[in-house]
């Protein structure tokens, strides 16, 4: 390419960028983008490389992409475009770059149009509904004269993603939050979209349909479904565990599981739901059945599956069976929202039978600080001290 000339073309420079940023090392693709110094072609390929760069969080690059977009900021010759931010939005999702999502706004609203491109839009809603400024992701949507389909499911998402957050939060603590407004605002948007003509897509699908599981909402929830058949939409894994998710909510366990089964290959989300949706119905030991078939399957739970197990199965004591008592701990210690006493209880309870006194002292810790008064408790302990022989400390206790 540097004997040829072609590194002063725009298609193939960013083709040997995209592959060498997967492929080759970081400072080998700095290389080739440093030799890309023509003023014509040099903000796409700015772009191209801040893509690729936040393209793949598991590479952890995204300070080299920061850094790319200063190198354009103190360019004499250079502005960002509207193709520079969406990637750059996309990676203030997470810690640590969460502190620079507004910053970028305040740039997005010095360099770009009033009209900037949509998905900009689309991303900057996607933002602020990640960080749960639900009411800033609609402000940013009402000033959208026409609303093209990124955008309606942007802010679809914005609500469906908070409500989820607020059904969530309700299971695992105290606190009495009502998702109820949150996903019929969900339904409402919906209408709208409908009547703008914008035909929506799987993604806007899942959406719906996760919108009429929080609300119970089965006359909806079956016209989604059957909108999906209609319409010959991808039948993925998103709108499948969506719909399982949606009958289990509505009590029709029957067709959820007929859901699960027609599933060809089935992934943890998938599994997640099912078992969600016998445990919540009190089905306690098909849930634990359907939890080993996952371990059979090859399949690892991941932290939601352990919330999952813990919160909606502590009543029918699947913690006690399963016996994962450190695993346990660790998620409820570190799980985001403050866990109730119930979570607490079923771990002091799980210690009981199996003997660990670390785990039972530590449990009751919380649970005295959150139930002072319920007897119960330290009878649990007592129980644990009494079947490692500490007699002692049960009559402390």
């Amino acid at each position: 390419m540097l004997t040829t000339g072609l590194i002063l073309h725009t298609y193939p420079l960013s083709r040997i960028l995209l592959l060498s940023s997967t492929l080759a090392t970081l400072s080998y693709t700095l290389a080739i983008f440093n030799q890309a110094s023509h003023p014509t072609i040099f903000i796409f390929i700015f772009n191209t490389l801040i893509t690729s760069l936040t393209s793949h969080p598991q590479n952890d690059q995204t300070h080299v992409a920061f850094s790319l977009y200063s190198r354009i900021l103190t360019h004499t010759n250079l502005k960002p475009n509207d193709h520079t931010y969406p990637s750059l939005f996309k990676a203030c999702r997470s810690h640590p770059w969460l502190q620079y999502g507004r910053a970028l706004h305040t740039h997005v609203l010095k360099f770009r149009e009033p009209s900037y491109y949509h998905f900009v839009q689309a991303s900057l809603l996607n933002f602020y509904s990640i960080i749960g400024k639900v009411s800033i992701s609609r402000y940013l949507f009402d000033q959208v004269s026409h609303p093209d389909l990124a955008t309606w499911n942007s802010i679809l998402s914005a609500y469906a993603r908070n409500a989820s957050v607020h059904c969530v939060h309700n299971a695992i603590s105290s606190d009495d939050i009502d998702n109820t407004g949150l996903s019929l605002e969900v339904l409402s948007l919906f209408n709208d979209m409908q009547k703008s003509l914008v035909r929506p897509n799987e993604v806007t699908m899942v959406t719906l349909i996760g919108a009429c599981g929080n609300l119970g909402a089965f006359g909806q929830g079956t016209w989604a479904h059957a909108y999906v058949l209609k319409k010959s939409l991808k039948l993925n894994h998103y709108i499948s565990t969506a719909l399982i998710d949606f009958y289990a909510n509505c009590g029709c366990l029957g067709l959820a599981f007929q859901l699960f089964g027609q599933l060809p290959d089935r992934d943890t989300l998938c599994y997640n739901a099912m078992i969600r949706g016998f445990a919540i119905h009190g089905h306690g030991n098909e849930a634990l059945e359907l939890f080993k078939k996952m371990n059979l399957d090859g399949l690892l739970p991941d932290d939601v599956t352990m919330v999952v197990i813990m919160c909606a199965c502590s009543h029918v004591g699947l913690v006690d069976q399963a016996g994962r008592l450190k695993e346990a701990e660790e998620t409820v210690r570190t799980m985001p929202m403050k866990p109730n006493a119930i979570l607490w209880r079923s771990l002091l309870g799980a210690a009981r039978v199996h003997g660990n006194l670390e785990i039972g002292e530590l449990a009751l810790s919380h649970l005295t600080q959150l139930e002072p008064e319920i007897s119960g408790n330290y009878v649990l302990l007592s129980n644990l001290y009494a079947s490692m022989n500490r007699w002692d400390d049960v009559k402390r206790v």
